[in-house]
Protein backbone atom coordinates (compact mmCIF):
# COMPACT_ATOMS: atom_id res chain seq x y z
CA UNK A 1 0.00 0.00 0.00
CA UNK A 2 1.37 3.61 -0.89
CA UNK A 3 2.22 6.11 1.89
CA UNK A 4 -0.50 8.53 2.64
CA UNK A 5 0.55 11.96 0.95
CA UNK A 6 0.98 14.72 3.67
CA UNK A 7 -0.79 17.83 2.87
CA UNK A 8 0.98 20.63 5.07
CA UNK A 9 -1.99 23.30 4.25
CA UNK A 10 -5.18 22.41 2.67
CA UNK A 11 -6.54 24.39 -0.27
CA UNK A 12 -9.44 24.49 -2.26
CA UNK A 13 -7.66 23.01 -4.97
CA UNK A 14 -6.43 20.16 -2.77
CA UNK A 15 -9.82 19.12 -1.63
CA UNK A 16 -11.12 19.04 -4.65
CA UNK A 17 -8.16 16.62 -6.23
CA UNK A 18 -9.37 14.41 -3.35
CA UNK A 19 -12.70 14.85 -4.15
CA UNK A 20 -12.33 13.96 -7.72
CA UNK A 21 -9.85 11.12 -6.68
CA UNK A 22 -12.52 9.73 -4.75
CA UNK A 23 -15.32 10.06 -7.55
CA UNK A 24 -17.67 11.93 -5.53
CA UNK A 25 -20.15 14.40 -6.34
CA UNK A 26 -20.27 17.81 -4.75
CA UNK A 27 -23.34 16.59 -2.36
CA UNK A 28 -21.52 12.85 -1.69
CA UNK A 29 -18.19 14.70 -0.42
CA UNK A 30 -19.98 16.73 1.52
CA UNK A 31 -21.68 14.55 3.12
CA UNK A 32 -18.41 12.55 3.55
CA UNK A 33 -16.92 15.54 5.08
CA UNK A 34 -19.92 16.56 7.10
CA UNK A 35 -19.82 20.28 5.78
CA UNK A 36 -22.17 22.34 3.79
CA UNK A 37 -22.40 21.28 0.10
CA UNK A 38 -22.35 25.54 -0.46
CA UNK A 39 -18.34 25.02 0.88
CA UNK A 40 -17.62 22.23 -1.41
CA UNK A 41 -18.92 24.16 -4.16
CA UNK A 42 -16.64 27.34 -3.41
CA UNK A 43 -13.87 25.04 -3.12
CA UNK A 44 -14.57 24.85 -6.84
CA UNK A 45 -15.11 28.55 -7.48
CA UNK A 46 -12.12 29.62 -5.69
CA UNK A 47 -9.46 27.36 -5.07
CA UNK A 48 -6.84 29.22 -3.65
CA UNK A 49 -9.36 29.22 -0.27
CA UNK A 50 -7.94 27.77 2.94
CA UNK A 51 -10.44 26.00 4.48
CA UNK A 52 -10.98 26.20 8.37
CA UNK A 53 -8.77 24.47 10.49
CA UNK A 54 -11.32 21.96 12.02
CA UNK A 55 -12.03 21.06 8.06
CA UNK A 56 -8.80 20.54 7.74
CA UNK A 57 -8.91 18.33 10.28
CA UNK A 58 -11.46 16.49 8.61
CA UNK A 59 -9.81 16.45 4.95
CA UNK A 60 -6.67 14.81 7.06
CA UNK A 61 -9.02 11.90 7.96
CA UNK A 62 -10.09 11.47 4.58
CA UNK A 63 -6.96 11.25 3.04
CA UNK A 64 -5.97 8.60 5.29
CA UNK A 65 -8.65 6.46 4.68
CA UNK A 66 -8.50 6.69 0.91
CA UNK A 67 -7.48 3.08 -0.95
CA UNK A 68 -4.30 2.79 -2.68
CA UNK A 69 -5.71 3.06 -5.71
CA UNK A 70 -7.83 6.49 -5.19
CA UNK A 71 -4.10 7.49 -3.82
CA UNK A 72 -2.68 7.40 -6.39
CA UNK A 73 -5.63 9.16 -8.10
CA UNK A 74 -4.90 12.14 -5.73
CA UNK A 75 -1.35 12.33 -6.79
CA UNK A 76 -2.01 11.99 -10.65
CA UNK A 77 -4.21 15.00 -9.88
CA UNK A 78 -1.77 17.26 -8.55
CA UNK A 79 -1.35 19.69 -11.56
CA UNK A 80 -2.73 23.07 -10.65
CA UNK A 81 -6.50 23.46 -11.93
CA UNK A 82 -5.35 26.32 -13.64
CA UNK A 83 -3.28 24.34 -16.29
CA UNK A 84 -4.28 22.17 -18.94
CA UNK A 85 -2.98 18.83 -19.36
CA UNK A 86 0.54 18.42 -21.10
CA UNK A 87 0.90 16.57 -24.54
CA UNK A 88 2.93 14.63 -22.72
CA UNK A 89 0.26 13.09 -20.29
CA UNK A 90 -1.35 9.81 -20.36
CA UNK A 91 -3.75 9.56 -23.59
CA UNK A 92 -6.23 8.38 -21.20
CA UNK A 93 -6.12 11.61 -19.01
CA UNK A 94 -9.11 13.53 -21.40
CA UNK A 95 -9.53 17.02 -21.46
CA UNK A 96 -12.52 18.19 -22.38
CA UNK A 97 -13.85 21.84 -23.85
CA UNK A 98 -17.01 22.95 -22.64
CA UNK A 99 -19.61 26.04 -24.42
CA UNK A 100 -21.96 28.04 -22.46
CA UNK A 101 -23.40 29.82 -25.09
CA UNK A 102 -25.76 32.87 -24.64
CA UNK A 103 -28.38 33.86 -26.76
CA UNK A 104 -30.12 36.96 -24.42
CA UNK A 105 -31.70 35.47 -21.57
CA UNK A 106 -31.34 31.76 -22.82
CA UNK A 107 -28.37 29.24 -22.73
CA UNK A 108 -27.89 26.50 -25.12
CA UNK A 109 -28.35 22.95 -23.56
CA UNK A 110 -28.04 18.97 -25.15
CA UNK A 111 -29.47 15.95 -23.64
CA UNK A 112 -27.09 12.92 -23.63
CA UNK A 113 -28.56 9.74 -24.10
CA UNK A 114 -25.54 7.96 -22.09
CA UNK A 115 -26.12 9.76 -19.06
CA UNK A 116 -29.15 9.29 -16.78
CA UNK A 117 -27.84 11.47 -14.00
CA UNK A 118 -26.68 14.98 -16.11
CA UNK A 119 -28.91 14.45 -18.78
CA UNK A 120 -29.12 17.93 -19.41
CA UNK A 121 -25.57 19.51 -20.61
CA UNK A 122 -23.69 21.94 -22.20
CA UNK A 123 -21.77 21.52 -26.01
CA UNK A 124 -18.64 19.59 -25.17
CA UNK A 125 -15.93 18.34 -27.33
CA UNK A 126 -12.60 16.81 -26.01
CA UNK A 127 -9.37 18.62 -26.89
CA UNK A 128 -7.00 16.58 -28.49
CA UNK A 129 -3.10 17.32 -28.15
CA UNK A 130 -2.00 20.35 -30.18
CA UNK A 131 -5.49 21.90 -30.32
CA UNK A 132 -7.05 25.09 -28.99
CA UNK A 133 -9.62 24.43 -26.31
CA UNK A 134 -11.91 27.50 -27.33
CA UNK A 135 -12.01 26.55 -30.78
CA UNK A 136 -13.45 22.70 -29.62
CA UNK A 137 -15.62 24.69 -27.68
CA UNK A 138 -17.13 26.51 -31.07
CA UNK A 139 -16.73 23.81 -33.39
CA UNK A 140 -18.09 21.22 -31.20
CA UNK A 141 -21.00 23.56 -30.72
CA UNK A 142 -21.83 23.64 -34.28
CA UNK A 143 -21.51 19.93 -34.92
CA UNK A 144 -23.86 19.39 -32.42
CA UNK A 145 -26.58 22.04 -32.47
CA UNK A 146 -26.07 23.92 -36.03
CA UNK A 147 -25.57 26.61 -33.61
CA UNK A 148 -22.69 29.26 -34.77
CA UNK A 149 -20.76 30.90 -31.88
CA UNK A 150 -17.81 32.90 -30.43
CA UNK A 151 -15.83 32.28 -27.43
CA UNK A 152 -16.56 35.83 -25.30
CA UNK A 153 -14.35 34.56 -22.64
CA UNK A 154 -12.81 31.82 -20.35
CA UNK A 155 -15.30 31.41 -17.21
CA UNK A 156 -12.83 29.04 -15.38
CA UNK A 157 -11.44 25.44 -15.66
CA UNK A 158 -11.63 22.34 -12.78
CA UNK A 159 -11.68 18.36 -12.56
CA UNK A 160 -14.90 17.70 -12.75
CA UNK A 161 -16.01 15.98 -9.31
CA UNK A 162 -17.65 13.16 -10.70
CA UNK A 163 -15.56 12.14 -13.94
CA UNK A 164 -12.46 13.20 -13.03
CA UNK A 165 -11.96 14.93 -16.57
CA UNK A 166 -9.86 18.51 -16.92
CA UNK A 167 -12.65 20.63 -17.75
CA UNK A 168 -12.42 24.12 -19.12
CA UNK A 169 -15.47 26.19 -19.69
CA UNK A 170 -16.78 29.38 -22.29
CA UNK A 171 -18.68 31.79 -22.31
CA UNK A 172 -19.93 32.02 -25.97
CA UNK A 173 -22.11 34.73 -27.92
CA UNK A 174 -24.85 33.12 -29.97
CA UNK A 175 -23.83 34.48 -33.92
CA UNK A 176 -26.19 32.16 -36.03
CA UNK A 177 -28.93 29.73 -36.65
CA UNK A 178 -31.68 27.33 -35.67
CA UNK A 179 -31.00 24.75 -32.76
CA UNK A 180 -31.00 21.04 -33.98
CA UNK A 181 -29.80 17.53 -33.06
CA UNK A 182 -27.32 17.14 -35.63
CA UNK A 183 -25.76 14.20 -33.26
CA UNK A 184 -28.14 11.55 -32.75
CA UNK A 185 -26.30 8.71 -31.38
CA UNK A 186 -24.54 10.89 -28.74
CA UNK A 187 -28.17 13.43 -28.04
CA UNK A 188 -31.30 12.94 -27.82
CA UNK A 189 -32.53 16.86 -27.94
CA UNK A 190 -31.32 20.18 -27.95
CA UNK A 191 -33.22 23.48 -26.66
CA UNK A 192 -32.57 27.05 -25.67
CA UNK A 193 -33.27 26.53 -21.92
CA UNK A 194 -34.28 30.00 -19.66
CA UNK A 195 -31.22 30.71 -17.84
CA UNK A 196 -33.72 31.82 -14.73
CA UNK A 197 -34.79 27.99 -15.03
CA UNK A 198 -30.99 26.67 -15.28
CA UNK A 199 -30.99 24.64 -12.75
CA UNK A 200 -34.41 22.98 -13.34
CA UNK A 201 -32.46 21.55 -16.24
CA UNK A 202 -29.33 20.92 -14.25
CA UNK A 203 -29.02 20.67 -10.58
CA UNK A 204 -27.45 23.32 -8.77
CA UNK A 205 -24.88 20.87 -7.19
CA UNK A 206 -23.99 19.49 -10.41
CA UNK A 207 -22.97 23.25 -12.15
CA UNK A 208 -19.50 24.59 -12.00
CA UNK A 209 -20.39 27.63 -9.44
CA UNK A 210 -19.09 30.35 -11.70
CA UNK A 211 -21.67 29.65 -14.70
CA UNK A 212 -24.27 31.05 -12.86
CA UNK A 213 -22.17 33.45 -11.57
CA UNK A 214 -21.17 34.74 -15.19
CA UNK A 215 -25.01 34.17 -16.37
CA UNK A 216 -26.06 36.61 -13.89
CA UNK A 217 -26.24 35.01 -10.48
CA UNK A 218 -28.09 31.51 -9.22
CA UNK A 219 -31.38 30.85 -10.63
CA UNK A 220 -34.53 28.47 -9.19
Amino acid sequence: MSDVPVIEAWTGEHATRLQAALRMSNEDFAAHLDVATRTVAGWHANPAITPRPEIQQRLDVALERTSAGERQRFEALARPMSEPPSASDAPHQLYAAIAIVQKGDSVLLVQRRDSASLAWQFPAGIVKPGASADIVAVHETLAETGIHCTVRTKIGARLHPVTGVYCAYFHCDYLAGEAENRDLVENASVTWAPITSLTKFIPEGALYPPILETLGGSHV
